[in-house]
């Protein structure tokens, strides 16, 4: 074994993967990559403040969508450091406890986004097929206690699996697969018993995304039922067009994950590349086109953006 698989075994500390063999070209690399960052920050910024500052938007649905961009946000901001931070060269490793400290920041703002979307679509359902009750349903009071058990349900149920990850004994070369930690990326590297950690790991995802994907589905099979009963062809449009936004952030959470769900488990035999790849579409593709989604599909937020716009013009 050499030196540095030794190292790597043996210490505390693990090696962050970027793009194998570009080493050079990562200073280029960086400059897409801190663009991508810099337009999470405002885009998501900017939808916090139209929601915030527009008393027109102070609806459930604009409500939900701020949650979406603050989960957003944090998403960006939690992988930032590290990916950014071996593109521009004073990053190479993390330790075992900012590794597991990212990790459930990661795997928690996820389970977050897709309670968030899980809401969204109700908020839809609730608008589409029982208008008449849309604001006594889904009133000021309402609203916090969904937000406040988004809140629950994704930071309480992570920390068993992710705290067991420090009493692990990682004994296999500690290369992780991506410019950030993942809990099966750390798994992966360990020789202790893990059956607890994939049990509970897979009890999580089928409990948090499964269950809202199937929600998702089976709250637009009714909303297309009710839509499918309106007499009026205009009216059926103009009610599936409220939808049209947040479809798109549905895809664009959940293609990603299924994609790296897919390479972690039958792709072990891939290029790095594709790891490396995926990884970065997975935490940076939704954050990136979420409000550039709502911003262009939504006419109150973009009409709103265009005047403030506007306005910085003059």
């Amino acid at each position: 074994m050499s030196p540095i698989s030794i190292f790597n075994v043996n210490s505390s500390r693990f090696i962050l993967t970027g793009f194998p063999g570009l080493e050079v070209h990562y200073l280029w690399i960086s400059i897409p990559f801190s663009s991508i960052y810099v337009t999470v920050f405002l885009g998501n910024c900017m939808v916090l403040h139209v929601i915030r500052t527009e008393p027109s938007l102070h609806q459930p649905m604009f409500y939900f969508l701020a949650m979406l961009a603050l989960t957003d946000l944090c998403m960006g901001l939690s992988t930032m450091y590290t990916v950014l931070g071996i593109l521009w060269g004073f990053v190479r490793e993390i330790s075992l406890d900012s590794c597991i400290a990212q990790s459930y920041f990661i795997h928690g703002l996820s389970f977050m986004e897709s309670s968030v979307l899980l809401a969204m679509a109700f908020d839809r359902y609730i608008a589409i097929c029982n208008p008449l009750r849309y604001s006594s349903i889904l009133t000021n009071d309402k609203i916090m206690k969904i937000g406040v058990t988004i809140l629950c349900r994704s930071s309480l149920l992570i920390p068993p699996v992710i705290i067991r990850l420090k009493f692990l004994n990682y004994c296999r070369p500690h290369i992780l697969s991506h410019s950030f930690c993942l809990h099966q990326d750390l798994i992966r590297m360990a020789c202790s018993d893990i059956r607890f950690n994939s049990i509970y790991g897979l009890a999580l995802v089928i409990s948090n995304l499964l269950l809202d994907a199937v929600l998702i589905l089976i709250s637009y099979i009714m909303i297309l039922h009710a839509v499918l009963a309106i007499a009026s062809r205009e009216e059926r449009i103009k009610s599936l067009q409220t939808c049209v936004s947040h479809i798109c952030a549905v895809s664009v959470f959940y293609i990603p994950i299924i994609g790296l769900t897919m390479v972690h488990r039958f792709g072990k035999h891939l290029s790095p590349w594709v790891h490396v790849l995926l990884g970065n579409i997975y935490n940076l593709f939704p954050p990136l086109m979420n409000p550039i989604i709502y911003s262009i599909k939504t006419q109150q937020i973009r009409r709103r953006v265009q005047r403030l716009f506007n306005f910085k013009k003059f």
